[in-house]
């Protein structure tokens, strides 16, 4: 009697949902960059959240963050330069440089003399200069946050440093009145180093046209090259939470390699490097991390080519299984 064989049919599987990775949210005003970790801690089920730079409670947009292992590459994204679309008050200054702080100064305006002293104002602060931050910052003096120190009182003066601001420009103006106060409200567009303060930079144009200045809104269009097109806001995120869905984790390799310069390593390569030894650097003298990848698309580290050998900054040991 013939043998009959078992016709089994095609194994079909789905790939793994992506659980390391970078999330960026549009966050709401109103939040903490805390508040939005601790959000998708709960939404992704995982501590392993970081963010790479906070935005103030008052603002609003690009915040990314780090699921799992890409939580290592934040160090490194901190540093990205930003964009951001924001509206200075000019007439008014406050005791942090933005809406949310206490009117110290009320000077109004005569808006035609502004307008005409604003284009010279605003190409002062463009380019490589040095800027004081805001008094109301997270920067620590003797080991406590400037902003507490503000809160109980204390006169803080923090010294100037070097940042760039690489654009500034002034997309549109309102004279309004406040208080029964003539002020004029700017519109501007800016892109800038990390480090840069741009309640600081409205603070500081009030400064150079003589009469005072605050930030009213803040908007954070990009971080390196992540924007507001790959931002997620928080109700979207909960929706797909609630639905059982996946959230839209961008992965490690895609991830790294849209944000540094990145180099496709050779199997034997990749296998020094996933083991923490030295390779040939590919363009020595390059500055900022590269983005090391296998044959087959993963990322392996990210590495420092300054000098004539490559070192890891950091590696992307495989997940546990």
């Amino acid at each position: 009697m013939p043998t009959l064989t078992a016709i089994r049919p095609p194994m079909t599987t789905t790939p793994p949902p992506i659980t390391d990775g970078l999330l960026v949210v549009d966050k709401p005003a109103g939040w903490t960059s805390h508040d939005v970790v601790g959000r998708v801690r709960r939404l992704c089920r995982t501590r392993k959240v970081g963010h790479a730079g906070t935005l103030d409670p008052m603002a609003t947009g690009v915040l990314v963050l780090g699921v799992g292992r890409a939580t290592r590459l934040l160090t490194y994204l901190v540093g990205c330069d930003k964009a951001y679309a924001a509206t200075v008050r000019l007439g008014q200054a406050t005791l942090t440089d933005d809406a949310e702080g206490e009117v110290i100064d009320a000077a109004g305006v005569d808006v035609d003399v502004v307008l005409r002293g604003l284009p010279e104002a605003v190409a002062a602060l463009t380019g490589a200069i040095l800027q004081r931050p805001s008094a109301v910052s997270a920067i620590k003096v003797a080991g406590e946050r400037a902003y507490a120190r503000v809160r109980a009182g204390e006169q803080v003066d923090l010294p100037a440093r070097p940042v760039r601001v690489t654009r500034f420009e002034v997309v549109g103006h309102r004279a309004e009145v406040v208080d029964s106060l003539p002020v004029l409200d700017v519109d501007i567009e800016v892109e800038v180093s990390s480090g840069t303060y741009v309640r600081a930079l409205a603070r500081d144009l009030g400064q150079a046209l003589g009469c005072g200045g605050h930030l009213t809104s803040l908007r954070r269009t990009r971080v390196g090259t992540l924007d507001l097109a790959q931002a997620h806001p928080l109700e979207e995120l909960t929706a797909v939470e609630a639905a059982g869905g996946v959230q839209p984790l961008v992965p490690l390799a895609e991830a790294a390699a849209a944000t540094f310069p990145s180099r496709e390593l050779n199997p034997d390569d990749a296998r020094k490097v996933s083991m923490g030894q030295r390779i040939a650097s590919e363009r020595p003298g390059r500055s900022g991390p590269v983005a090391a990848l296998s044959p087959d698309g993963v990322l392996v580290a990210l590495l420092d080519e300054e000098a004539s050998t490559a070192r890891s900054l950091v590696v992307f040991a495989p997940a546990a299984s």
